[in-house]
């Protein structure tokens, strides 16, 4: 986590772009961040940009604000 980044989250992963390499490693952060299984997290807009749209299922977006944002 990289913190905030005006009205989203910077979160850095090494996984290279190429491949949606960078877009499973992103996945996997976030499934193991938040507790929650891999399929209940989805990238729904953004797939090839640096800006991306995550959809999660099971937690409430203010919980996985405050968790992911370390408080």
């Amino acid at each position: 986590m990289a913190g905030r980044h005006g009205d989203a989250l910077k979160i850095r992963v090494a996984a290279p772009p190429a491949d949606d390499a960078a877009n499973a490693e992103l996945i996997r952060f976030l499934s193991a961040r938040l507790g929650l299984p891999r399929h209940a997290i989805a990238v729904t807009a953004g797939q090839s940009s640096r800006r991306k749209v995550v959809s999660i299922t099971g937690m409430e977006s203010a919980a996985a604000l405050r968790i992911l944002e370390g408080e």
